[in-house]
């Protein structure tokens, strides 16, 4: 087994295998599956193929193959999502490294790299996104073992799909000839652009080509070597702002000055198509980058009239179709290939032949200033999440649910009061000087710019509505004085 942290023990003669480092990259909004994918909570943590998270599952195929602890690159307003789903599946001991602003694909590998050649220059990287699916996952292993081989050799690798059908969506490698001594790798002729469907059907037809799966395994000291020799400007701010990074609890935070100054480009572009050690493993172990709902209905279990539902659905003479909802019923009548999605905010009926163009809807729902193109009505903090539940003109309720043992910031208001109600469990109310425990079925009213703060110090989740009322209710109506999570908005 490649790369175990066993292995990485074992010494032959005086030298040590480096180890096998997975680095996730979990930036993307994943715009192609709105509306259940968004800016706010993107499909990488959602459960859309089994009970875990394509995060989750992407952490644990590290675990399972006995790799070291994971790297994972994010956004900082994430950060605590994420920190929960690993520690939820048992993936410890994590470093999650902190972007302060998305700058694409090879800065965020160039600040991984860093990081890891802190400790090991010669550890190997196995960078994967987020949020891609694997149906075969010991074939998988053996490609990994195939590719660690020649990343130890001074490749860049990477894994090329075997393609079955003409895919868009992807872009594609030609494959070229056999390396010597290295079983399962070949050198790679060139890299192709996502192609129109013309093109595809052209490259299916001649053969040869695969698709770009978007995975690498390389060197950490080659990577390095390569983005400064060719992208100089991304290797020197990056490097400069992991040298600056600073801790925040348990996550490491880029330097943000630094950073944002790096070129925006993907590694594709900075290192992959340019460097001249190039290899692809070819492979066919089911991978999809689960970038559309035509994908999921792909991947999912069929009916006798091969749809694919999830939740509460009911179909009559409906086949060919992908149709899910999060809450509501959703009934489907007479219809034939199409994706219907709903989220407590918003409906997507949608061609599943069209289905790669969903991001055109977000497109225009964010020229026209929509924030559902973005946001879920369920927001997501570091001590639980709220709901909103409705607004009028001065008022506005949401539920808010807090976790056993997480508190809310310490924090007053000048714009709205608030009115809490306990509906499940027991909350300790910080109010002015005073402390009150609130419990079920029992409430507390906050003044407009009266100190306060929630917490919960049971053992079951507290759950309660808030009314909030006044001229302006937006959440940036918030001063905050104290907060264990660190945050300063």
């Amino acid at each position: 087994m490649v790369g175990s942290q066993e292995e990485a023990g074992n010494k032959t003669g005086h030298c040590t295998v480096s180890p096998v480092v997975p680095v996730i990259l979990s930036g993307g909004a994943g715009s192609r599956l709105w509306p259940v994918s968004r800016k706010s909570f993107p499909k990488q943590f959602w459960s859309l193929l089994g009970s875990s998270t394509l995060l989750q599952d992407t952490a644990l195929r590290g675990q399972a193959k006995g790799l070291t602890a994971p790297v994972v690159v994010c956004n900082g307003e994430h950060r605590f999502i994420i920190a929960e789903q690993l520690r939820d599946v048992g993936v410890q001991d994590a470093r999650i490294v902190l972007e302060p602003t998305g700058r694409n694909s090879a800065p965020a590998i160039t600040a991984a790299a860093l990081v890891v050649a802190e400790q090991d220059p010669d550890a190997v990287l196995w960078v994967m996104a987020a949020d891609a699916a694997i149906e075969d996952v010991p074939k998988l292993y053996t490609a990994l073992d195939h590719a660690v081989t020649a990343a130890r050799a001074g490749y860049l690798v990477t894994f090329g799909m075997t393609p079955t059908r003409a895919e868009t969506g992807y872009g594609y490698i030609e494959q070229g000839v056999a390396i010597p001594s290295m079983p399962g790798v070949c050198k790679v002729s060139r890299f192709v652009e996502k192609p129109d469907k013309e093109h595809a059907e052209a490259l299916l037809s001649q053969g040869g080509y695969l698709w770009n799966s978007g995975m690498f395994v390389v060197r950490a000291a080659t990577f390095l070597a390569e983005i400064e020799r060719y992208e100089p400007a991304v290797y020197a701010c990056v490097r400069e702002s992991v040298q600056k990074r600073k801790t925040d609890m348990d996550f490491e935070r880029l330097d943000p000055e630094s950073f944002c100054k790096s070129p925006d480009i993907s590694v594709d572009y900075a290192v992959a198509e340019r460097t001249g050690m190039a290899a692809v493993v070819p492979g066919s172990f089911g991978w999809s980058d689960v970038g559309s709902w035509d994908a999921l209905w792909d991947l999912g279990q069929k009916d006798a009239q091969a749809n694919v539902t999830h939740g509460n659905v009911m179909l009559e003479d409906v086949s060919h179709s992908y149709v899910r909802t999060d809450g509501m019923l959703v009934a489907a009548l007479g219809v034939d290939n199409l994706v219907v999605v709903a989220t407590q905010d918003a409906v997507l009926v949608a061609s599943k032949d069209r289905a790669q163009d969903v991001k055109t809807l977000v497109q225009r729902l964010k020229k026209n200033n929509r924030a559902e193109a973005d946001m879920h009505r369920l927001t997501y903090r570091p001590w639980g999440y709220y709901e909103a539940l409705t607004e009028g003109h001065r008022f506005q309720v949401k539920k808010i649910v807090v976790r056993p043992g997480q508190k809310l910031s310490l924090q007053k208001h000048y714009h709205r009061a608030e009115h809490w109600v306990v509906v499940e469990g027991t909350a300790l109310v910080t109010r002015g000087e005073e402390q009150v425990l609130v419990r079920e079925n029992e409430s507390i009213y906050l003044p407009l710019g009266s100190l306060h703060r929630l917490e919960n110090p049971g053992r079951i989740p507290v759950t309660l509505i808030e009314v909030q009322s006044g001229p302006y209710l937006g959440e940036d109506d918030i001063v905050r004085f104290e907060d264990i999570y660190s945050r300063t908005v």
